[in-house]
C-alpha cells in the first residue's frame, strides 16, 4: 500500500537523520569550528562596513554551528556579540536577555576576560536606558575582573563608561575620582581616544563641582587631542561640554560657536548612521512560501478517484491539523518557558553582582578592622604601660584610685578590640581547628583555678562534677574549649552574688572513639527573661541597658561562644528563669585518645634568681619614642639593660657587630619592616632569640612570623607579667 510505504519511508528517514546527528566525529567538530571561524570573520567584515544586519546573520550562523558541537566558550562569546549588536540596532530588551545568557555561560566556563567585556556591554545598555545604578554596578564588576586579569586598556575603557554614568547619576565627586583613574591608565598606556574623552568628561564633572578654571583646562585638552586625531564623536561630545562651560564663564559668543559646531557634527554623524542602517532591511525570515504552498495545495502525479485515496487525503489533513495544533501548543509553551528563563537569568545576574559587591564590602571591612586594630593597639601600649609604671612608682594615695580606673579602662578597651576581631574572624571563616592531645578534667580544673579569685570576690563557690564514665584524654582544640568555658563561667561569675556555680561534664554517647560530651555551666544568679533569650547569642546582645550599665560587658562573649561551638560542630542551649539563675548547656564531639599527655616544662620567676643577668644583652627595635621609653623601663625593672634602635636597617647592623641574647623587634617601621629585618638576620645568625613585639593581629600573621624566623610573639599591649615570663623562659635554658 503506497500510503503505509510513505509513512515507513518518512519514519526511517527521521531515524537516519537522528542517528547521523548522534555520530559527530572529531572531523565533524573540526569542520564545524572552521565554519564558526568563517562566520565570525564575515561578521567582522560586515561590522567594518557598518552592515549590522548582515553581521547579525553571520553571528546567528556561528551560534547554530557552535550549538551543534556544544562549544560553550564560543556560545558565550557569540551571545555577547549578538547582545551588543541588538543594542546597536535599538532592540534593548532583547539585548539584555541575550547578554544575561552570555554572562551565565561565561561564568560557568570561567571565561573571565570575556565575562568582564559582557559586563561592560550590559552596563552600556542600562546606561542608555537611564538605569544608571544598574549600569554602575555592572561597570564595577567589569572593572574588578579587568584588573584581576591585568587588562589596563579594557579597565580604562570601563572606568570611562562608569565615570559617564556617575555624572548622569548626579554624583560628580565619584565621577571625578573614577575619571582620574581612567586618565592615569590612558596616559600610561597611550590610549588617545580614552584619554581625550576622559579629559572632556573630567571637565564636565569639575564644572558640576564649580571648579570652572580646571574644568575648561581639562575639557580643552581633551577636545584638542580628539580634533588632532580625528575622533569625530569625541569632538562632538567636547563641543557640547565646552559650549556649556563657556556659557557659565560668560563668553556667550564662544559658547554659541561650539554649539553650532556640535549641531553641524550631529547632522553629519546622523547622515552617516542613516546610510549605514538603510543598506539592509530587517528581514531575517526564512523563505517558507513555497513550502507552505506545497502543503496547502498538494498535487500528485496520478489522480485516483476511488474511496481509498479520499480516505488517505482526509487522514492526512487530520494528521496535519493535529500536528499543527501540537506545534502551536509547544510553541506557546516554549515562549512562556523562555520568558520565565530570561527573567530568572536576569535576576540571577543581578544577585551575582550584588554578591560580588557584598564580598568586596566584606574584604574592605576586614582590611579596615586590621588597620584600625593596629592603630588602636599602639597608643593602648603607651596607656597601659605608663599606667603600670605610675602604679609601681609610689603614687600619692589620692592618685592610686585614678590610676586603677585608668588601668581598668585600658584593659576593658583591649578586651573589646580583641572580641571584635574574634567575631570578625569567625564571620569570615578564618578560624582554623588546631587539635592536640590534652587532659579534659585538668583543663576544666585549670580554667576554674584561673577564675576562682574573681568568684571569691563575689562570694561564689565553684563546683566541678566530672562523669566517671568519661575518659580523661582527648585529641581536640583545647584552646577553643578553654575560651568557651572562660566566657560562660566568667558570665556566671559576673551575674551571681553570694551563690554557687556548677560545672558539669557528662557522657552522652560514643561511637568509633568519638565521645559526645555534654557540658553544663549552671548558676543561681539573676537569670535571663524569656524575651531576651532568643537573641542572646547575637553580637552586641545584652539583657538590658540597665544590666549592661550595672554589670558591664560588650555583649560579644556569648556570640563568640556560639561561633566557636559551631566551628567545633557542637550545639548550645540555654535554660534560664528570671531571678533564679541560668544554665548554659553545650554538646561537643571529641576524639578519645590513649596517648600519654606530655607535661610542658614551664620556667617561672623564682628561676630567675639563679640566672646571672649581668651579661644579658637585649636589643629593642622600635620607632615610637614613647614605646621605646616604656619597653626600656620594663626591662630595667627586671634588672635587664638594653640598647635601642628605631629602624630595621640599624638593627641588622647592630646584630652583626654585637652579641645579643634577645632582640625585641617591632613590625611596622620606616624603611625595612621588622619581618624583613628578621629574615636578613636569619641569613647569618640562626641561634639568636628574636621576639616580634607587635600591635598587629597575631593569628592572621602567625604563619608569616614563623616563616620569617621569629622565636616567639608578644602582642602589644601586653600584660607585664606575661611579657616577663616569656622573656625569662627564653633566657633560662631548659633542663633536660
Amino acid at each position: 500500500m503506497p500510503f503505509y510505504n510513505k509513512i515507513i519511508y518518512v519514519f526511517l528517514l527521521v531515524l537516519g537523520i537522528a542517528a547521523n546527528a548522534q555520530s559527530t566525529s572529531k572531523n565533524d567538530i573540526e569542520s564545524t569550528q572552521v565554519k564558526i571561524d568563517s562566520a565570525l570573520d564575515s561578521y567582522k567584515r560586515n561590522i567594518a562596513n557598518n552592515d549590522y544586519y548582515e553581521a547579525l546573520l553571520d553571528l546567528e550562523s556561528a551560534l547554530n554551528h557552535a550549538n551543534t558541537i556544544d562549544n560553550k566558550k564560543n556560545i558565550g562569546f557569540i551571545y555577547s556579540k549578538i547582545g551588543k549588536l541588538q543594542h546597536e540596532i535599538k532592540e534593548t530588551d532583547k539585548s539584555i536577555n541575550t547578554l544575561i545568557k552570555a554572562i551565565d555561560i561565561q561564568r560557568t566556563t570561567n571565561d573571565i576576560k570575556n565575562l568582564a567585556k559582557t559586563y561592560n556591554i550590559i552596563g552600556n545598555v542600562y546606561a542608555d536606558k537611564k538605569d544608571y545604578n544598574q549600569a554602575i554596578a555592572y561597570y564595577e564588576s567589569a572593572e574588578v575582573l579587568f584588573r584581576q586579569k591585568s587588562a589596563p586598556n579594557l579597565e580604562a575603557r570601563v572606568l570611562l563608561n562608569k565615570g559617564k554614568a556617575q555624572l548622569e547619576n548626579n554624583t560628580p565627586e565619584k565621577a571625578k575620582k573614577t575619571l582620574e583613574k581612567a586618565i592615569k591608565i590612558a596616559k600610561k598606556k597611550q590610549l588617545a581616544p580614552i584619554l581625550s574623552s576622559s579629559l572632556i568628561q573630567l571637565g564636565k564633572s569639575l564644572h558640576q563641582l564649580n571648579y570652572l578654571g580646571s574644568a575648561l583646562e581639562n575639557a580643552n585638552d581633551g577636545y584638542d587631542m580628539a580634533k588632532v586625531n580625528g575622533y569625530s564623536s569625541i569632538v562632538q561630545e567636547g563641543s557640547m561640554v565646552l559650549s556649556n562651560l563657556h556659557q557659565s564663564d560668560g563668553n556667550l559668543k564662544l559658547s554659541n560657536d561650539y554649539l553650532r559646531y556640535y549641531i553641524k557634527l550631529s547632522d553629519s554623524l546622523a547622515t552617516i548612521n542613516q546610510s549605514s542602517f538603510s543598506k539592509k532591511s530587517v528581514t531575517i525570515k526564512p523563505k517558507k512560501t513555497e513550502v507552505l504552498k506545497k502543503i496547502a495545495n498538494p498535487s500528485s502525479e496520478k489522480k485516483e478517484n476511488n474511496t481509498f485515496n479520499q480516505l488517505t487525503t482526509i487522514l492526512s489533513i487530520a494528521l496535519i491539523t493535529i500536528l499543527s495544533l501540537l506545534t502551536l501548543s509547544l510553541y506557546k509553551n516554549n515562549n512562556i518557558r523562555l520568558k520565565s528563563n530570561n527573567v530568572l537569568h536576569k535576576k540571577n545576574a543581578e544577585l551575582i553582582v550584588a554578591k560580588e559587591k557584598a564580598e568586596l564590602a566584606s574584604r574592605t571591612k576586614a582590611n579596615f578592622l586590621s588597620t584600625v586594630t593596629h592603630e588602636l593597639r599602639t597608643p593602648l601600649y603607651a596607656v597601659t604601660g605608663l599606667t603600670n609604671m605610675l602604679l609601681d612608682e609610689n603614687p600619692k594615695p589620692e592618685q592610686i584610685q585614678h590610676l586603677k580606673s585608668l588601668k581598668f579602662s585600658g584593659d576593658y578597651l583591649l578586651t573589646f578590640i580583641n572580641d571584635i576581631l574574634q567575631i570578625n574572624k569567625i564571620e569570615a571563616n578564618k578560624v582554623d581547628i588546631e587539635p592536640e592531645t590534652f587532659n579534659l578534667k585538668k583543663k576544666i580544673t585549670n580554667v576554674i583555678s584561673a577564675l576562682n579569685n574573681s568568684a571569691l570576690d563575689n562570694n561564689i563557690k565553684i563546683h566541678l562534677e566530672y562523669d566517671k564514665a568519661l575518659p580523661l584524654n582527648y585529641n581536640a582544640d583545647q584552646l577553643k574549649i578553654s575560651q568557651i568555658l572562660i566566657n560562660l563561667i566568667g558570665n556566671s561569675i559576673k551575674f551571681t552574688k553570694d551563690g554557687d556555680i556548677w560545672i558539669r561534664a557528662n557522657k552522652i554517647g560514643d561511637k568509633d572513639g568519638i565521645y559526645n560530651i555534654r557540658f553544663e555551666v549552671e548558676d543561681n544568679g539573676i537569670g535571663i527573661g524569656k524575651e531576651k533569650q532568643e537573641h542572646l547569642f547575637e553580637s552586641f546582645s545584652q539583657g538590658s541597658i540597665q544590666i549592661n550599665r550595672k554589670y558591664g560587658g560588650t555583649g560579644l562573649g556569648l556570640s563568640i561562644v556560639k561561633g566557636l561551638i559551631d566551628i567545633l560542630k557542637g550545639k548550645i542551649y540555654l535554660k534560664s528563669e528570671l531571678g533564679k539563675g541560668s544554665t548554659f548547656i553545650f554538646e561537643l564531639p571529641m576524639q578519645y585518645t590513649d596517648e600519654v599527655v606530655k607535661e610542658k616544662k614551664v620556667n617561672y620567676f623564682n628561676d630567675v634568681n639563679d640566672l646571672d643577668l649581668s651579661n644579658i644583652k637585649i636589643l629593642v627595635v622600635e620607632d615610637n619614642k614613647i614605646n621605646q621609653m616604656i619597653t626600656k623601663k620594663i626591662l630595667n625593672k627586671m634588672n635587664l639593660n638594653c640598647d635601642v634602635v628605631d629602624n630595621g636597617e640599624e638593627a641588622v647592623d647592630r646584630v652583626k657587630t654585637t652579641d645579643y641574647n634577645v632582640v625585641l623587634m617591632d613590625i611596622h617601621m620606616p624603611g625595612i619592616s621588622g619581618i624583613e629585618a628578621t629574615k636578613i638576620i636569619r641569613t647569618f645568625d640562626q641561634e639568636l632569640t628574636i621576639f616580634a613585639l607587635t600591635a598587629v593581629t597575631i593569628e592572621d600573621k602567625m604563619q608569616e612570623f614563623e616563616d620569617a624566623g621569629f622565636n616567639n610573639i608578644i602582642s602589644k599591649p601586653f600584660k607585664q607579667e606575661d611579657f616577663e615570663r616569656k622573656l625569662f623562659n627564653a633566657l633560662i635554658p631548659d633542663e633536660e
